[in-house]
């Protein structure tokens, strides 16, 4: 399926006239192994957006209570829509009214080495484990590093959601900040700071 199918979703929801969000593009640190960011999205309910590169677009989760450096803490994972890979650069305030209206900051983002094998030892393709519903993967990030895992499950009301897990031992990267504490990886700015300035810069 091509990008532009795949983005229908996205663009479906904005209305880039009103919005910063970017329509399409590739991230600024493109090139080499596929990237992944981790956003905190201060919106209706604060909540960290994990975000994998997957061919050519990034495939998204809403993980409420962000990544955990402990592996016996799994993290809920609500898939969302793919988004444009160029959203990885993107921090500053979506407009209230509009879809996701509120403040996000860039927290990490790095690039990750996708690990998944079949029974026998082979690779797997990423975006086939994806859609098998387990996907193994090492991230290189600022703050977060080591091995994480995504596993779907049936949810309760019969929708799918997905487990974010922590690998091996803990301790390697950091762990869950407090969001309003927690400062940009891009600028350095908190939540407040972006929303003070307006999202500019």
């Amino acid at each position: 399926m091509a990008a532009e199918d795949r983005l229908r979703t996205y663009r479906g929801k904005r209305d880039f006239e009103r919005t910063r969000e970017p329509s399409g593009g590739q991230a600024s640190g493109g090139g080499g192994r596929p990237r992944f960011v981790v956003q905190i999205h201060d919106a209706r309910r604060m909540h960290f957006d994990f975000r994998l590169q997957v061919g050519d677009v990034l495939k998204s989760w809403s993980v409420p209570r962000g990544p955990s450096a402990d592996p016996g803490d799994k993290r809920l994972a609500v898939p969302t829509e793919d988004h444009p890979p160029a959203y990885e650069d993107f921090e500053g305030v979506i407009p209230k009214g509009e879809y996701g209206g509120g403040t996000v900051i860039v927290w990490d983002r790095g690039t990750y080495e996708p690990l998944s094998h079949d029974r026998r030892g082979r690779p797997v393709d990423f975006a086939e484990s994806l859609e098998r519903g387990h996907a193994t993967f090492r991230l290189h990030g600022a703050k977060l590093r080591g091995e994480y895992a995504l596993t779907r499950f049936r949810g309760r009301d019969g929708e799918d959601a997905w487990l974010l897990v922590r690998k091996g031992p803990a301790g390697a990267g950091r762990g869950t900040p407090d969001p309003r504490r927690a400062r940009s990886v891009r600028t350095g700015r908190t939540l407040a700071q972006v929303a003070a300035d307006g999202g500019e810069r």
